[in-house]
């Protein structure tokens, strides 16, 4: 019998919006018989820190190894209270970190971090990034990245590179719409067909006002679309109506998007920030740009338009960095690893 695995991590997501690597981890373990308890889906922070605790407790029996997702800021204190219900309960936990921010919260509060990660069982990251950026907190984390299912992505090679644009990402002032804007803008002057499409739900602190409010300056008029956010199953649909993806953040670790769009075969443009030269090579799978430069992205958006075949090698070779991602090389190791954090909490 598979052992039970209790999954913590912020799972309110909205139903159009991209599930967490966790749940997709809880859902595939599911199909295989594994028994998966999921917590929370509450929206209120209070709420959900509660329900964390609660089921993280309640439910001790049907459980024999605890999966956390560990953030910065305020979330850092879900995965440090959650951590205690489960030690108190007697089980193992693995903890996984995530958010490119991680590394600069955690030099603000070494001891709390040293402690959480040192009554691990295991510790995991899905970047050498914070792999190596971690290290001085927990020497033997694993990299284990976020996975995708690469064949639900169609790939198209890109040769030549028409100036159709998408942006995938959250409005929120970490992911920088703004700059995707200001950049668009110079290149919808040198081409008539021009296009930028921004997806992504609002977070609410005013980058999705501001973007707007660019566009009537800009007068991009209807050159700009904002669908807002769109269900999973409709990621590759919209991808391949583009041939350029642009990852505009100021602070990043392995985002899902960019392995999408590099499945997808579109030519990645990406600021170089945290986890993203670990993760792109800057001239074989995409084109790297330093953060908040709109000169060095309309550059780089104008070489991919005018070199079909450095458009053509990026979109290959991107499509082939997404290969090496999939589930079915990731999942195995999953297995093993809380198979052996269960095995040891029973000793």
């Amino acid at each position: 019998m598979m052992p039970g695995v209790l999954f913590v991590g912020n799972l309110a997501a909205a139903p159009d919006a991209n599930p967490p690597v966790c749940l997709d981890l809880a859902r595939l373990l599911s199909g295989d018989g594994w028994r998966v308890i999921e917590t929370s889906r509450k929206h209120a922070v209070a709420a959900r820190l509660y329900d964390m605790v609660h089921t993280a407790w309640r439910t001790r029996g049907d459980y024999q190894v605890a999966h956390i997702d560990v953030f910065s800021g305020r979330a850092f204190l879900w995965a440090e209270a959650v951590s205690l219900a489960v030690a108190q309960a007697r089980k193992p936990y693995v903890l996984t970190l995530r958010g490119g921010r991680l590394p600069e919260f955690s030099s603000t509060c070494q001891r709390r971090v040293r402690r959480l990660l040192g009554g691990a069982s295991a510790v995991t990251a899905p970047s050498r990034y914070l792999v190596d950026q971690m290290s001085s907190y927990r020497s033997d984390t694993q990299l284990l990245p976020n996975p995708l299912n690469v064949n639900r992505y169609p790939f198209r090679r890109r040769r030549p590179v028409e100036p159709k644009l998408v942006w995938l990402r959250a409005f929120h002032s970490y992911y920088n719409p703004a700059l995707a804007v200001m950049a668009f803008a110079e290149i919808a002057r040198d081409n008539a067909e021009a296009k930028l499409a921004m997806v992504g739900p609002d977070k609410g602190d005013g980058s999705l006002p501001k973007v707007k409010e660019l566009m009537h300056e800009l007068r991009l008029g209807g050159l700009v679309s904002l669908p807002g956010p769109i269900p999973k199953t409709e990621v590759p649909i919209r991808l391949s109506e583009s041939d350029i993806f642009l990852n505009t953040a100021d602070f990043d670790n392995t985002p899902v998007s960019v392995l999408e769009a590099l499945a997808c075969g579109l030519v990645v443009i990406s600021t170089n920030v945290g986890g993203i030269p670990y993760l792109l090579e800057h001239g074989r799978d995409a084109l790297l740009i330093p953060p908040n430069d709109p000169e060095a992205l309309v550059r780089a958006i104008r070489l991919v338009l005018h070199e079909p075949d450095l458009a053509a090698t990026l979109s290959e070779n991107g499509r082939r960095k997404a290969e090496q991602l999939d589930w079915s090389a990731v999942l195995p190791q999953w297995k093993s690893l809380l198979l052996a954090s269960a095995g040891a909490g029973s000793l």
